[in-house]
C-alpha cells in the first residue's frame, strides 16, 4: 500500500490501543507518522521502532493533553517537524471513566472533557496554519455517543460532543478543502476496556454485536486509513460506525 506516500500524519494517543494500530496502518500506507504520547514514552518508542523496522518514517512528540496548554505545546512540536503542511490529524487520545451518576465527581467530569473534547478542539485550532486543502481530520467517537452502554454517562457526553464538533468543523473548514470526520468504534479489546477480560464482559459485548468476536485495534485502523486517503475525498461531516454491528 502506498496511497498515503508523501503525506504527514499526527496520531494522538498513539502509544497503545487504537492509536498505535492507526499509526502503524498509516505508516504502512506510506505516511510519515508523528506518534504522540502523554506519559507512555517507552511504548511510543516501541511504536516508532516498529514503523522504522518496516521501512517507514516516524517521530515522537510528547505532551500532556489534560492541561490547558497541552494542545498548544503539541502543536508547536508538530509544526517544528512538519513545517507548514500537516495532511492528516487523528485526534484519538482519550480517557474513560465508568461510574454511576451518583459516583461521578466534578474532577472526573472535568478530566474527561479536558482530554476528550477541549484538547482536540484546541489542537485543531493551533494546527490550522499547517492544515491545507486535501488535509483530513479524524476524531475518535464511540458507540456510547448513540447508545446507553454501561455506567458511562459522563464519558458518553464527551463523545456526543465530538460528533457535534465534527459537523461544525466540517462546515467551517470545508471552504479550505479540509475534511473532518470521526470513527465510532464499539467495544475494542484494549486497556481502556478492561471488562472484556472477564467472561461476563465478553458475553455482554458479544450479545450486543452482530459479529460474534471481540474487536481488536487493527479492526479499527483500516477505517482511519480510508478516511485519511483520497478514497474518502467526498466524505466530510460524518461519523463512521466501526462497531461490528453493535446495537443495530
Amino acid at each position: 500500500m502506498s496511497k498515503l506516500t508523501g503525506k504527514t500524519a499526527l496520531v494522538t494517543g498513539a502509544s497503545r490501543g487504537i492509536g498505535r494500530a492507526a499509526a502503524l496502518a498509516l505508516a504502512k500506507a506510506g505516511a510519515q507518522v508523528l506518534i504522540h504520547y502523554g506519559s507512555a514514552q517507552k511504548e511510543a518508542d516501541a511504536v516508532a521502532e516498529d514503523i522504522r523496522k518496516a521501512g517507514g518514517r516516524a517521530e515522537k512528540v510528547g505532551a500532556d493533553l489534560s492541561t490547558p496548554d497541552g494542545p498548544h505545546e503539541l502543536a508547536r512540536q508538530v509544526r517544528s517537524i512538519v513545517g507548514d503542511r500537516l495532511d492528516i490529524l487523528v485526534a484519538n487520545a482519550g480517557v474513560s471513566k465508568a461510574a454511576t451518576i451518583e459516583e461521578t465527581t466534578v474532577a472526573d467530569f472535568d478530566q474527561l472533557f479536558a482530554v476528550n473534547v477541549r484538547a482536540p478542539y484546541f489542537l485543531v485550532q493551533q494546527l490550522l496554519p499547517a492544515l491545507c486543502e486535501g488535509s483530513s481530520i479524524i476524531f475518535t467517537s464511540s458507540l456510547a455517543a448513540r447508545a446507553a452502554v454501561g455506567n458511562l454517562s459522563a464519558y458518553a457526553s464527551t463523545k456526543g460532543a465530538i460528533d457535534t464538533l465534527v459537523k461544525h468543523f466540517a462546515s467551517a473548514l470545508g471552504s479550505r478543502g479540509i475534511r473532518v470526520n470521526a470513527i465510532a468504534p464499539g467495544v475494542v479489546e484494549t486497556d481502556m476496556s478492561n471488562f472484556t477480560k472477564t467472561e461476563e464482559g465478553r458475553n455482554v459485548t458479544l450479545g450486543m454485536q452482530a459479529l460474534k468476536r471481540l474487536a481488536q485495534p487493527d479492526d479499527i485502523a483500516g477505517s482511519v486509513v480510508f478516511l485519511a486517503s483520497d478514497d474518502a475525498r467526498w466524505i466530510t461531516g460524518d461519523t463512521l460506525r466501526v462497531d461490528g454491528g453493535s446495537r443495530v
